[in-house]
């Protein structure tokens, strides 16, 4: 009967053991994801300021028709769109109309 006993002692004692090992573990990868999260919504801010402040540029009128002049604001509206496209993956907002990265026609 002692030896029973002892078995589930054993037993026991090695499943505490695992627990406070996964609790461990549970708790490590818990912070790692919170820090991840403020990460990528600081990267969020980021992006909203620079959708922002790429909108406002483009508002803009233009007062060059040079070719050049025409495709660096073509870029722009690019590069507001990946933006956009990119903010939109991240938070898994889903538009109706899909906003995808080089869309729009170059002139």
């Amino acid at each position: 009967m002692f030896e029973i006993d002892s078995f589930y002692f054993y037993v026991i004692t090695f499943l505490v053991l695992m627990l406070i090992l996964s609790l461990y573990y549970c708790i490590k990868f818990a912070l790692i994801i919170v820090r991840v999260q403020d990460s990528i919504e600081n990267s969020l801010d980021i992006l909203d300021n620079s959708y922002s402040n790429i909108s406002s540029i483009l508002e803009t009128p233009l007062f060059f028709d040079s070719p050049e002049v025409r495709r660096i604001m073509n870029e722009l509206e690019n590069s507001k769109d990946a933006l956009l496209y990119i903010a939109n993956d991240l938070t898994n907002y889903s538009i109706k109309e899909d906003v995808e990265p080089n869309d729009r026609n170059e002139n």
